[in-house]
């Protein structure tokens, strides 16, 4: 695929694993380590195609995730007192995710309070402005997760034999970025799976996607969501938009 960019994740394979229990609503201390795996490998690959700057530590926690399900696929040896059954394989790994969870909500408590303090010798502002503000609609910065995992459900929903149609006219990446600007000039925000619909093949998916991260990349674009997991608005990024909260300073799900 000649379509590929080199994208900084600020999220690592901790932030990846949280996304996925918190987005099917797991229980963190009984955590399905098969289910978590395949899914966690999925968006491995997902990011690899997309030739993503993956670091090395996510392909550490893929082989850490294996070795625990095997571990956990083993039967039990005869003759093992009972402290040794009772060791769970997934122990080290919750204690590491509840850890890093806590750390996330302090440092998300202290960008807030840091935000507030910025605020106390600022120019009060007009009530017209103060109202305007109150009746905005509060919206999250989406994490890479969620933008990888709308794109994922886009490609799934292709017809099968879209996939073998062929296709004449290479979309590029940057008409792909021309349509999704031009459509934010004519729309205050525009959904991603809109973006995803209006796509006519694979290829034109990926591409799409592409230019959503590169958009986002040059901050261009911010990708938002009202609520957990749910629908992405693409909107420009704008000086007169408020400010996003990052996920990290969401309250823990």
């Amino acid at each position: 695929m000649n379509y590929k960019i080199k994208l900084e994740l600020f999220e690592g394979p901790l932030d990846l694993l949280l996304y996925l229990v918190k987005k099917d609503h797991l229980n963190i201390y009984d955590i399905p380590i098969a289910k978590v795996t395949a899914q966690y490998l999925e968006y491995i690959n997902l990011m690899q195609m997309l030739d993503l700057n993956i670091a090395g530590e996510f392909l550490v926690m893929a082989a850490t995730l294996m070795q625990i399900k095997s571990k956990m696929l083993l039967p039990a040896q005869e003759g093992e007192g009972s402290e040794a059954e009772a060791e769970d394989p997934r122990e080290e790994l919750v204690r590491r995710l509840l850890e890093y969870e806590k750390f996330k909500e302090i440092a998300g408590d202290l960008r807030q309070k840091e935000a507030q303090q910025q605020e106390v010798f600022k120019r009060p502002k007009p009530e017209t402005e103060k109202k305007e503000a109150q009746n905005q609609e509060t919206y999250f910065e989406a994490s890479i997760f969620d933008l990888i995992n709308a794109f994922s459900q886009a490609l799934k929903d292709i017809p099968k034999e879209v996939f073998y149609e062929v296709v004449k006219d290479k979309f590029t990446m940057e008409e792909a970025t021309h349509q999704i600007l031009h459509l934010l000039l004519v729309n205050s925000s525009v959904k991603l799976s809109e973006l995803f619909r209006r796509a006519k093949n694979k290829m034109e998916i990926i591409v799409t996607f592409l230019a959503v991260l590169e958009l986002i990349k040059i901050k261009e674009i911010i990708a938002r969501q009202s609520e957990l997991f749910q629908e992405i608005d693409i909107v420009r990024n704008k000086e007169n938009i408020i400010p996003y909260e990052r996920r990290d300073q969401r309250s823990a799900a």
